[in-house]
């Protein structure tokens, strides 16, 4: 059996958690102050998973680049091959915000999308 040591960041509470694993199985967590903590903690020690935000080449746009962001969490395994697929893309202006820039990154079933709009310059 192992122990782990986690801060909770689903509220400001910050709870200071103990999980409990005998391999890759959760057998208790210890210190939440409400269920959010558990299944983070559950869900961190079997598989962390991340909100992607980053940003991608833009031609012709008011900036050099536009803000993405991935419209749910993936794997924290992913975020490598998921950020080389992002280091790849260019897209020309304008572009609206939550327009879909990227489906399916990394494998995941999950779309990056435009976090902000952009004008044509």
């Amino acid at each position: 059996m192992t122990e782990k040591e986690l801060i909770c960041v689903n509220c400001p509470m910050g709870c200071r958690l103990t999980v409990t694993m005998e391999g890759k199985e959760v057998l208790s967590v210890k210190g939440n102050t409400c269920p959010r903590g558990e299944a983070y903690a559950r869900q961190e020690c079997v598989q962390p998973m991340r909100i992607l935000t980053s940003t991608v080449r833009i031609n012709n746009g008011t900036h050099r680049v536009l803000p993405v962001i991935t419209e749910k969490e993936i794997p924290l395994e992913l975020m490598e091959q998921a950020m080389a697929e992002v280091r790849e893309i260019t897209v020309d202006a304008p572009v609206e915000v939550d327009t879909v820039i990227l489906e399916n990154i990394a494998g995941t079933g999950v779309n990056l999308i435009a976090s902000r709009s952009m004008k044509h310059a």
